[in-house]
């Protein structure tokens, strides 16, 4: 199943993906829920992020390739970091280039996991119990902030729509071996797959579950592959009126344009 969060009207509601629309979703999608006949036209709707997540949590360097080309070492645990609520934005929502620091920000592709219940110390073997599913994530960063002004990554991974999300959750698919994509003004700049990733969805839900209380709706990144901007010679950062789409097989794509921040 795919399930989307969409405003229609004056309503903002769970709904599950149809043919040219969306069936309404009546419940809990983190407990109870049920797809109900209510159907709204794909016209009458516009995709919101798919979860209003109470955590973001973000591993880095989760790709050898994304390691290499930085010219970092491979992490030989998880290296997490957190995002900042204010980073959510939805499908087609414009990325802002931070007044601050709007000379260096970059893409950057990731399959992200959606927590489907409260996970503390969870081994890896019971992970799926606690995954609601998968969706399409984008972790914009302002690279100078990150690698050579701040010294720790939390300004540089936090301006306003640095995390945009969807376009729904994939409640049904095999995380460790899709195709991952980002695509820059139509042009394919990381092609990978999760099957690449040094710690896998399993690995890392149980090791993130160990460090901190996983609440429903969270939100776990799991790294980007290699052909980010900050790795390429000459670097490839974000322009005003640019699009960025990212795109993960049985989920679907995510596009946003990058606008200045007024």
């Amino acid at each position: 199943m795919k399930i989307a969060r969409i405003e229609h009207g004056d309503r903002l509601d769970y709904a599950a993906t149809a043919e040219r629309g969306f069936h309404l979703i009546d419940g809990d999608i983190f407990g109870k829920f049920q797809v109900t006949g209510e159907f709204v036209p794909e016209d009458a709707a516009v995709l919101a992020a798919p979860v209003d997540p109470p955590q973001i949590v973000a591993i880095g360097r989760n790709y050898a390739g994304h390691a290499a080309e930085t010219g970092s070492e491979v992490p030989d645990a998880p290296l997490v970091f957190i995002k900042t609520l204010n980073t959510i934005a939805d499908p087609g929502q414009p990325i802002l280039l931070p007044k601050m620091a709007p000379g260096e920000v970059d893409y950057e592709a990731e399959l992200a996991i959606v927590i489907g219940k409260e996970a503390k110390q969870v081994p890896p073997h019971e992970t799926d119990e606690y995954i609601l599913g998968y969706t399409c994530a984008n972790d914009i960063s302002a690279r100078d902030c990150q690698l050579r002004k701040d010294g720790q990554w939390a300004r540089g991974k936090c301006f306003d729509t640095f995390a945009p999300l969807g376009p729904w959750i994939q409640t049904s698919m095999d995380p460790d071996s899709v195709a991952i994509r980002s695509e820059l003004n139509g042009k394919i700049m990381q092609d990978s797959n999760t099957s690449n990733m040094l710690f896998n969805c399993s690995y890392l839900v149980s090791y993130v579950s160990r460090c901190m209380t996983l609440y429903p709706g969270s939100v776990i990144l799991t790294g980007t592959p290699p052909g980010v901007g900050e790795g390429r010679s000459p670097k490839v950062f974000l322009r005003n009126g640019d699009t960025v789409t990212i795109s993960i097989s049985g989920i679907g794509e995510l596009t946003n344009p990058v606008k200045m921040e007024k």
